[in-house]
């Protein structure tokens, strides 16, 4: 029988695995290294990818929107830290969009030993044996897994979805709120429904000026500014 490579996904809330690995950046030791920040933990299939160029031009480009949501990124994939370093150098050249002379000053793993792949279940043997799918983690302050995402190889990445949800989970962890369908940061946010029927009648009859409800259980807030 052919034998398979093991591969684990992390679910939401469980704890990031943590690995050791070197990177374009120098060693790092994750998630140790990143306490007290959100990370944005990335697979591509491989370096020279056309797909893969885009969107770390892309990542490349956002760096700085990223910092100042205290998030980082963190790219790995299953190839040489030489090829990374060249492929990096290569797509600095590239001009595409409004995008120009962008240096990826993040690390990207050079995982050819496929550990942080097996670590974060990026291998899947449906779709190759040999590259990481994209996957992406978003990983928060006390290393805890929030998000995750998987994309097709032919399918680039939405990167504004990707800065969005991170937003979107910081303000519902510092307000105690929940975002609807297709927030976006100013919009109304939904407050935790009530958890009696006390609390149901109430919660109708409230005419806080910042409040209003659909239904006892679906009621919305004015974002704070």
């Amino acid at each position: 029988m052919e034998e398979r490579l093991e591969t684990r996904l992390p679910l939401i809330g469980d704890k990031a695995p943590s690995f050791k690995a070197v990177t374009t950046q120098g060693e790092i030791n994750f998630p140790e290294d990143y306490k007290g920040k959100w990370v944005i933990l990335f697979s591509h299939p491989a370096d020279f990818t056309p797909v893969c160029t885009t969107e770390f031009i892309t990542f490349g480009a956002m760096m700085d929107e990223f910092k100042k949501l205290n998030t980082e990124l963190v790219g790995v994939s299953i190839d040489s830290l030489h090829s990374h370093i060249a492929w990096l150098r290569a797509a600095k050249e590239i001009e595409w969009k409004n995008y120009k002379n962008v240096e990826i000053k993040f690390p990207l793993i050079d995982d050819v030993k496929m550990e942080v792949s097996k670590k974060y279940g990026m291998l899947q043997p449906g779709f190759s044996d040999t590259q990481a799918v994209r996957a992406v983690f978003i990983i928060d302050p006390k290393g805890i897994v929030r998000l995750i995402m998987y994309y097709p190889s032919s399918t680039g990445r939405n990167f504004d979805e990707i800065k969005r949800v991170v937003i979107a989970m910081q303000k519902a962890d510092k307000e105690g709120i929940a975002t609807p369908a297709d927030w976006r940061p100013g919009d109304d946010v939904i407050v935790p429904p009530p958890g009696t029927c006390g609390g149901a009648k109430t919660r109708l009859e409230d005419k806080a000026e910042d409040m209003y409800c659909l239904d006892w259980y679906l009621c919305f807030r004015k974002d704070k500014k």
